[in-house]
């Protein structure tokens, strides 16, 4: 099925970043913060791109950047999702944690190629332990719409439990497992540069 919903893409980089004990959005990976080399990545396979971050955050962002400010009603990833689609209800969002290092443009046309539509979200996900990863995914405007009743109904606020329990979801193994690493620590800082 082909969408008829657009495809936007969105950084998050609204988090506190307590484990890494740094801001992990501003880690130079590439040589320039990585919440501005995901931007640019999601740049080259969406139709608009935006960074969802904190009211605090405005004054250091390049002014080439699109922000969605963090509205606070929720907890959490969904902080950032929710917020992004309350502003453009109708849209599908391609969602990068700022902590994916690894992250490519091969990795993103892939998961791309591979959308379902017709589903709630498509979502990358480990072979080796395949549950999806919410915030490498693309998340149909039904996935967002129907996640607030969800977080009203109480049965939690993790994106990823959702996903789990949903049986509208599609897995997409990456081509290289490594574009999944998360840095959010500094022992998985280390790992991502020797990776690079």
């Amino acid at each position: 099925m082909i969408s008829t919903a657009k495809l936007y893409g969105l950084v998050l980089s609204g988090g506190k970043s307590t484990r890494m004990g740094t801001d992990k959005g501003l880690i130079p990976y590439h040589g320039i913060p990585q919440r501005e080399h995901l931007y640019q990545l999601l740049n080259t396979v969406c139709e608009e791109t935006y960074i969802s971050i904190r009211a605090d955050q405005v004054a250091e962002l390049p002014s080439d950047m699109k922000p969605i400010l963090d509205e606070d009603t929720y907890r959490g990833p969904y902080n950032g999702l929710l917020s992004a689609h309350n502003q453009y209800p109708d849209v599908a969002w391609l969602v990068l944690a700022c902590d994916l290092p690894l992250m490519d443009q091969e990795a993103l046309r892939q998961l791309i190629s591979e959308r379902d539509a017709a589903l709630v979200s498509t979502a990358f996900a480990q072979q080796e332990n395949p549950l999806p990863e919410p915030l490498c995914a693309i998340w149909e405007p039904e996935a967002l719409s129907t996640s607030i009743e969800y977080l009203a109904g109480g049965a939690g606020t993790c994106p990823r439990k959702f996903l789990i329990n949903h049986d509208q979801v599609k897995l997409v193994f990456p081509k290289n497992p490594n574009t999944l690493l998360n840095a959010n620590s500094e022992e998985d800082y280390k790992e991502a540069l020797g990776k690079l």
